[in-house]
């Protein structure tokens, strides 16, 4: 009997050492910087990948890349943090005034620019002149009849903002970090005149024939609208569907979710914070679905889904069999309607893209799963199949994974590329509107490229620490972003500070991969080089301690 307590006691000892060891230190290290701990070359220049002397090296003697975002004197980075919040002023200046925000791009070649002036113009002035076309045909047609037609005149300008946008698209975004020509195109797609309105192309590769037996349904019942403006510029109009405060419920799949006009706007200013530029200027409007969309439409079909509810609002639904009801409909109060506006990417005759099936795609049935799900070496195989064995496609993959964590997307099934660009270039974040669903829960089954790959953009994870210091605090800047918009509030309390907590989650999860595999193998330098100055090594505070899993 005493032999077997003598063991159980040497047992119990022998792990309560494992787990100091290997759990509490390691923690400690993290939170505060222990003796032996200091880093012997703060102050020193760095090379493009941010160590010490440039090299890429992760050994005790060389500053890691993040140790001034998250990993250095907390105290010290919490004190200067707070000392600049004191000051006032606006933190996305500051945040867009700092140097990670203002790397240079190499030189482009034409090669690296999607299109060029003289094939666009020629593009669009033949478009125009096919609708002019259009036009007289439908004014002689109503001739005929005897019906009057309002006449909707069109100038083209070929100073136009949104052609500015079209010839601004190059290899790496889709718009500089400098560009003016952005904040007038948002003006331009909240006020100009709406002159047409009509379904959007795949609604209309449907023919209003939609298979109810199918678990997702096509995007017919989304009830998006492509609208087009007095110069020629195009939008598309998604309505409010839901209201900011309501939640997806729990028991609802992502796959049958609302789309939420909010989440787009959102996911927009969110995509700019984060230095991607991947996702097209959207914008809130009020809409008149009297006045801008039913009297200006020549669809027949669309002006047929249009009705007076008997609260004497304008409504309308979507053509599909199966949301052919009044039910689904969106009504207008009597006749506004709030929606998102994303501008227009150029046609695909003159800019080809493909989709692409996300290696990471999820099962759109009620009960199955994919290999991803299931397998923890799923990311092994994928890096050895093209196009993620070689060059930033994989590293794109994850900055994707990592911008759907922070909006809650999990409907991201493809993605899409310009031709032009090949493997080298960037992925459209598209359709982000069944982001921003439920604040209270964090998917992270949507990190799934990060946790399994364990890799990322050095200059995504150090945007990622910036927006974590107190003067910079990713709500904040997304607060005072979101707050230029006509519709605000566009998110909601819960969600803005969601941000913040999915935010430490993902560099948690570069903080294990790193303990696991070092900082040579996770953090992979960028082809820009981050400018060697003060403010890029500022020491920020440090994550709260990871909860322990029971």
């Amino acid at each position: 009997m005493r032999r077997d307590r003598l063991l159980v006691a040497s047992t119990l000892v022998f792990f309560l050492a494992v787990d100091i060891y290997f759990v509490l230190l390691p923690r400690l290290r993290d939170r505060y910087l222990l003796p032996g701990d200091r880093c012997p070359c703060r102050g020193r220049g760095r090379g493009a990948n941010g160590s010490a002397n440039g090299s890429t090296s992760g050994d005790a003697g060389h500053r890691p890349p993040w140790s001034g975002y998250g990993y250095g004197d907390g105290v010290a980075g919490a004190e200067d943090g707070a000392a600049e919040a004191e000051m006032g002023g606006s933190r996305l200046d500051r945040l867009f005034a700092h140097p990670l925000y203002n790397m240079k791009l190499p030189e482009m070649s034409d090669a690296e620019v999607l299109l060029q002036h003289s094939e666009l113009m020629e593009y669009y002035r033949r478009k125009l002149a096919r609708w002019e076309r259009q036009q007289r045909h439908y004014s002689d047609a109503a001739a005929a009849a005897n019906l009057s037609l309002p006449q909707q005149p069109v100038t083209f300008d070929p100073e136009a903002s949104w052609l500015k946008f079209h010839l601004g698209i190059n290899r790496y975004a889709l718009y500089t970090r400098d560009d003016p020509g952005i904040a007038r195109l948002l003006q331009d797609m909240r006020s100009s005149v709406i002159i047409s309105a009509d379904y959007t192309q795949d609604e209309k590769a449907l023919k209003g024939v939609c298979d109810c037996s199918q678990v997702v349904k096509p995007s017919g019942h989304h009830l998006k609208l492509a609208l087009k403006f007095q110069d020629f510029g195009k939008s598309m109009f998604k309505p409010m569907r839901q209201e900011r405060s309501e939640q997806t419920p729990e028991d609802v799949f992502y796959f049958v979710d609302f789309q939420r006009h909010n989440a787009e706007i959102a996911a927009f200013h969110l995509d700019r914070v984060l230095d991607f530029r991947r996702v097209p200027p959207v914008i809130g409007r009020l809409v008149n679905v009297s006045g801008e969309i039913l009297h200006v439409t020549r669809n027949e079909e669309l002006k047929s889904v249009f009705f007076t509810s008997p609260a004497n609002n304008t409504c309308f639904f979507a053509k599909c069999l199966y949301v052919c009801k009044t039910e689904y409909a969106v009504c207008g109060h009597p006749d506004l309607l709030e929606g998102s506006m994303s501008a227009y990417l150029p046609g695909l005759s003159i800019a080809p893209r493909i989709s692409i099936p996300n290696p990471w795609i999820r099962s759109y049935t009620f009960t199955g799963k994919e290999e991803w799900e299931v397998n923890p070496f799923y990311c092994d195989t994928i890096r050895r199949l093209y196009p993620y064995n070689s060059g930033n496609r994989l590293l794109n993959i994850i900055d994707m994974a990592i911008f759907d964590f922070l909006t809650g997307n999990m409907d991201r099934h493809h993605y899409e590329i310009f031709t032009k660009f090949g493997d080298a270039g960037f992925l459209l974040h598209f359709d982000n509107a069944r982001g921003f669903g439920r604040h209270s829960h964090d998917e992270l089954s949507i990190l799934a490229p990060l946790t399994q790959c364990c890799t990322i953009k050095r200059s995504t994870l150090l945007r990622l620490h910036l927006l974590t210091r107190p003067d910079l605090r990713l709500s904040e800047v997304m607060r005072e972003s979101l707050d230029g918009d006509l519709l605000r509030p566009v998110l909601t309390e819960p969600h803005l500070l969601a941000l913040d907590r999915r935010l430490e989650k993902i560099l948690r999860a570069v903080q294990r991969c790193v303990r696991k595999l070092g900082e040579r193998q996770v953090v992979v330098a960028d082809f820009v080089e981050v400018p060697d100055d003060p403010a890029t090594r500022s020491p920020q505070p440090p994550l709260p301690p990871e909860p322990r899993s029971r």
